[in-house]
């Protein structure tokens, strides 16, 4: 039996749809930690320290932030050597974003070998989606590269549930084609509402519900979405990934963050070591 034969498409594709609308679909939840720290940059009446303090209750997350904090991204003059000196340098809003992205990757997992490693790849690709927004974003002064690196990292964070649905319906890994399809079909809906419930700005949501549109065209500056579909599209160039076919003429984003359709490759002058240690640290952690 075929996987056309065994599923439809479509029909798979309205259940899950369905599931989202009437909350039945399990979406993935943010670590605890990050949300505390989340929470406390929105709460007026938080300290520094009192970001600081929840931090250092995870051990691992205290230690990869303090690698982060010591790495070229991020270092200063004075190497950081605790929590406590990471958050004074950085800044709240900064550590904000460097939280939740350092805690993203355990969400990066599945039981089912087929579906661990689609979630490798997956972690591998947005790593590099974040690499690149992070340097795009610091050139574009409408955007916070710390932000952009985030947006990359969670652009398609919807794919996460459907994925683990695949494990209700097996026969779905039989044909990654259609897996594939069904993926790229959900991943901005789904996305979008994941992010609405962990209480995201709209910045970040619209990441997840309009990173697929290339012909968006909301504002004369460029946005989070803008940087991430110019990350995509230097991700894929030169490849026969659809998205290595584009017709950069009908991409605004590319002219906002100033491209032009007659470039061979986004060229970052002096920013290729950024971008590959920005991948290497958040691939090593």
């Amino acid at each position: 039996m075929t996987v056309a034969e065994a599923i439809n498409e479509e029909e798979f594709y309205a259940e899950l749809i369905d599931d989202l609308e009437s909350g039945k679909l399990s979406l993935p939840t943010l670590p605890e930690v990050a949300m505390e720290v989340r929470n406390i940059v929105n709460d007026p009446n938080a300290s520094a320290a009192d970001m600081a303090n929840i931090i250092v209750t995870d051990t691992a997350l205290s230690a990869k932030l303090i690698k982060v904090a010591n790495s070229p991204l991020f270092r200063g003059q004075k190497e950081i050597e605790s929590v406590q000196m990471a958050v004074a340098r950085l800044g709240v809003n900064l550590i904000r974003n460097l939280v939740t992205s350092l805690m993203m990757k355990q969400l990066f997992n599945a039981k089912s070998p087929i579906l661990a490693k689609k979630m490798r790849e997956l972690w591998e690709y947005n790593t590099q989606i974040a690499a690149i927004s992070h340097v795009l974003g610091s050139t574009c002064p409408s955007v916070k590269s710390d932000e952009a690196m985030l947006a990359g990292l969670i652009h398609n964070i919807g794919a996460l549930p459907v994925m683990m649905r695949a494990d209700e319906k097996p026969e779905l890994l039989d044909d990654i084609k259609t897996f594939d399809n069904v993926i790229e079909k959900l991943s901005s809906p789904v996305g979008k509402r994941i992010l609405e419930v962990w209480l995201f700005p709209q910045s970040l949501i619209d990441v997840a519900a309009e990173y697929g549109d290339l012909t968006r065209d909301k504002q004369p500056e460029a946005d989070m979405v803008d940087v991430v579909q110019v990350a995509q599209l230097q991700s894929f160039m030169g490849s026969d990934h659809p998205l290595g076919q584009v017709d950069w003429d009908s991409v605004p984003a590319l002219a906002k963050l100033g491209f032009t359709s007659d470039i061979e490759e986004i060229e970052l002058e002096g920013c290729t070591e950024k971008i590959e240690a920005a991948q290497s640290l958040l691939n090593g952690l």
